[in-house]
């Protein structure tokens, strides 16, 4: 089948700070694979995958975003936050409700890559 996202590469200058964010703001596991510098987590599947086209913004002051954007889903938002701000990250939006889909902020990591955090709204 095409069209499926296989594979989702944080990059970062210090790959235990960044590992250690993501294990702790979202209870993944790393584990050494392949070349040095390169460790991976299996995360679960997503129920369903959107893909969108929008218009560049400044997510980072002064730096437009290039690349990607990933968004994770979360049970708990503010809770997920106060695990980013516990693991050495950053928010950069502050939580902005989005009708019919839910609750979205944007956090850095300790390399600076930016991620969306989502809680999705209840489905009636």
């Amino acid at each position: 089948m095409d069209g499926y996202v296989a594979h989702l590469a944080f990059n970062s200058d210090d790959d235990g700070t960044t590992q250690a964010f993501y294990e702790a703001v979202l209870g993944w596991s790393f584990e050494p694979w392949g070349p040095p510098g390169f460790s991976r987590a299996h995360i679960p599947a997503s129920a369903e995958l959107i893909a969108a086209v929008q218009q560049r913004r400044e997510l980072l002051p002064g730096i437009r975003t290039t690349g990607p954007e990933v968004t994770i889903a979360v049970d708990d938002l503010e809770a997920a936050l106060d695990r980013v701000i516990g693991a050495g990250g950053e928010i950069v939006m502050d939580v902005t409700q989005i009708p019919d889909v839910g609750a979205l902020a944007f956090v850095a990591d300790p390399s600076h890559n930016v991620v969306g955090l989502v809680r999705f709204a209840a489905s009636s």
